[in-house]
């Protein structure tokens, strides 16, 4: 019985040092540096050798009371959240019932959506600069082909268009991984209820909403909290397109927080920034887990 204990431990020891490496990388890249930019959040803090200074949640404070920039930031934020959340979930559902549908070259449509989404955001952000290049883009390119030279426009020179301009690049990026999940949904469907319901005389708009719709309630939940996250924390494409200009106009929480920690060396005040956004991740998508958890 003592050998069989001290197999059992020697097996338990060994799991453990299988998970050890995982662990190592885990707390290094992720649990330490999260703490740390949570220590610096209460600091002053120029970099290098300079003297951290601890001031507690005046950074916090400072920017929700005297930072415009971060006013613009943070409405930015949630206006990409709603357009995300209701106009590219919207696309990207319309899309997966179209290939969903059974016809030629299906597999290449598929590929041909899904390919913008694994393209880097920068990669993305370049292409959609050059299309809305006043001189020789795409977008001018072809309202002067067409004879509407009257509809030629700078979209990213101007702060009422800059924003919308930047999101739609963006919504061209990103549908694809919606559209690949409410896809998966789709077939997972079962025919025999949707059968049941021609029977029953309920036609193709009635179907969807009673049939498709509530058997996606899981395909919803996943779909919502991904693109929930990734419009909270967008930057890369808008750093490309704009770097949060024109006038502050296209500014985010994530470009805030570089340009606060990296342009301007106020290392306290981007940590703060990036641990507001951490808060409303938190106060969003906990109760929203726990709640579809439970249903």
């Amino acid at each position: 019985m003592s050998q069989k204990l001290e197999l059992r431990l020697l097996e338990g020891k060994r799991r453990y040092l299988f998970l050890l490496p995982a662990l190592i990388i885990y707390l290094s890249i992720i649990v330490i540096p999260s703490f740390y930019s949570l220590f610096l959040s209460f600091h002053i803090w120029r970099g290098g050798k300079s003297e951290m200074e601890f001031v507690g949640l005046r950074n916090y404070i400072q920017v929700f009371t005297q930072d415009s920039t971060f006013k613009i930031a943070i409405k930015n934020n949630l206006i990409w959240v709603g357009l995300t959340m209701i106009i590219t979930v919207t696309v990207a559902l319309m899309l997966a019932l179209l290939l969903n549908k059974s016809f030629k070259c299906r597999t290449v449509v598929r590929g041909i959506l899904y390919f913008p989404y694994i393209l880097s955001g920068v990669v993305v952000g370049m292409v959609w600069t050059w299309v809305y290049q006043p001189q020789y883009g795409l977008y001018n390119s072809v309202m002067e082909a067409i004879g509407l030279e009257t509809l030629k426009f700078s979209w990213l020179a101007e702060p009422s268009t800059s924003f919308y301009a930047v999101y739609l690049g963006s919504m061209w990026h990103t549908v694809g991984q919606p559209m690949i999940l409410f896809l998966a949904g789709l077939q997972t469907v079962p025919v025999d209820l949707i059968e049941a319901a021609r029977i029953d005389g309920a036609n193709r708009f009635q179907i969807f909403i009673k049939v498709t719709i509530p058997q996606l309630r899981e395909t919803f939940f996943i779909v919502y909290a991904t693109q929930f996250i990734s419009a909270m924390k967008v930057y890369d494409i808008v750093k490309t397109m704009t770097n949060g200009g024109p006038a502050e106009s296209t500014n985010t929480l994530g470009t805030l927080m570089v340009k606060q920690t990296f342009d301007f060396a106020n290392f306290g005040t981007g940590a703060a920034i990036s641990w507001i956004m951490i808060i409303i991740l938190l106060i969003v998508i906990v109760p929203y887990v726990i709640k579809m958890s439970k249903e």
